[in-house]
């Protein structure tokens, strides 16, 4: 019987790795405009800094996270996000002391237990960006800018970017309270999982899937009507940089983020071209996530994109790169001269392919066609007696005598 990968754990075969790697390379270039650094930390944590970091309450923890005893006796969990990981390094490492203002970026797998669905599987794999040290306003607008102009470069018209206040410790428990009673009042029209979370988590029935939930909760009171005069201001000024800079955006009061750490700023990129999962990247501000893990009280923003629903998005562009040079080589000895001559090009960065089983020419030409190569050079005896041999552009069929020797060819084919 055949032996076949985990459900929700999936293959990234050779015809997608181009496209994620695209996707990678952007987030680099665009987050260096911007002055991050990346991080790279375990995909294991103690099981403790997730359920301090994101909330007992949380769908995440309660039915999602990876958790399993060690030989060891320990409690760990395969890393469901990665915020947590990166403030457990940054505090570990007191890189607040290197330099007041922090800005990392990540990207890597992750792990969380739910059903498989398009662009959401069991690993998945995210890039984030973290900035702590600033609580300015102006930090929470570039953030959401340098998050747009990574969209931008990959040349997506969407997602969207959507933006709200979800308060801070002062205004957030009255609110709470407030939208409790509304949802008391609702309780018989909400799916079982807010009625068990109306007390521990009440603000996630806001941006429930549930139908019914939607429904119910259509008029809900929003947390934008009860913030204190310094979350009203913040929230004020971050949309006024965004103007200045002219970063698109629309207010989504109904915004709740899944995990408790977040305060203030919130968003999400949403789009219509994948389902119901509209969102492809989120996050927000967490102020009070670096002391709570036992750090210093250093305020902080951040958000995470999943890979996967991007490389959906781009699921029509090709990124697949093609040989510069298959080398048809006929005969023993213009084999050898062939094996020679791609080791020599390859060592001088030119991509190149040739036969390894002595077929026959037409079937090496049609290896080249398969392979999309920018152009062929057929080697033969009186190719070897010459020094000289056809190079032929695939694309137009235009071709010319060039000499055997990688330097000319490796001169012509990078011109």
């Amino acid at each position: 019987m055949a032996i076949t990968a985990i459900k929700g754990f999936n293959d990234i075969l050779p015809s997608e790795i181009e496209k994620w790697q695209h996707i990678e390379k952007t987030a680099r270039d665009v987050f260096g405009c911007y002055g991050f650094s990346e991080i790279r930390v375990p995909i294991m944590e103690k099981t403790e800094l997730f359920c301090r970091s994101i909330g007992d309450a949380t769908d995440i923890v309660e039915k999602e996270m990876y958790t399993f005893t060690d030989k060891g006796d320990n409690r760990v969990t395969l890393r469901p996000e990665g915020t947590a990981g990166v403030m457990r390094a940054f505090i570990e490492h007191k890189l607040y002391a290197a330099d007041p203002v922090s800005k990392l970026f990540y990207m890597g797998p992750m792990f969380r237990y739910e059903r498989p669905q398009k662009g959401r599987y069991r690993q998945f794999h995210q890039i984030g960006a973290e900035v702590t040290g600033v609580s300015d306003p102006k930090v929470d607008a570039q953030t959401l800018t340098m998050l747009s102009h990574f969209f931008s470069e990959l040349g997506l018209d969407e997602p969207s970017l959507e933006i709200n206040s979800l308060g801070c410790p002062e205004c957030r428990p009255a609110y709470r309270e407030i939208l409790k009673d509304f949802l008391r009042q609702k309780l018989d029209t909400l799916c079982e999982d807010c009625q068990r979370r109306l007390d521990t988590n009440p603000l996630r029935a806001l941006d429930c899937k549930v139908e019914k939930c939607k429904v119910a909760t259509a008029d809900a009171p929003a947390m934008l009507e009860h913030l204190c005069t310094a979350c009203d201001t913040h929230f004020t000024e971050t949309r006024s940089y965004l103007d200045l800079v002219s970063t698109g955006y629309r207010i989504n009061s109904r915004m709740v983020r899944g995990l408790d750490y977040y305060t203030r700023t919130t968003f999400e990129m949403i789009t219509g071209l994948l389902g119901s999962q509209s969102a492809v990247a989120a996050g927000g501000r967490y102020d009070g996530l670096i002391s709570d893990l036992g750090g210093p009280s250093v305020p902080g923003i951040g958000f995470a994109m999943g890979v996967e629903r991007i490389a959906l998005l781009l699921d029509n562009a090709k990124f697949q790169t093609s040989p510069a040079l298959f080398i048809v080589a006929l005969g023993e000895e213009a084999q050898k001269r062939a094996f020679c001559l791609s080791t020599e090009l390859q060592r001088a960065g030119v991509s190149v392919e040739f036969d390894y089983e002595g077929k026959s020419m037409k079937s090496q030409m049609r290896r080249a066609d398969k392979l999309s190569c920018g152009y062929t050079l057929i080697i033969g005896e009186s190719e070897l007696a010459s020094g000289v041999a056809p190079l032929k552009e695939m694309k137009t069929g235009n071709q010319f005598v060039i000499a055997l020797d990688s330097k000319t060819i490796a001169q012509e084919l990078k011109s």
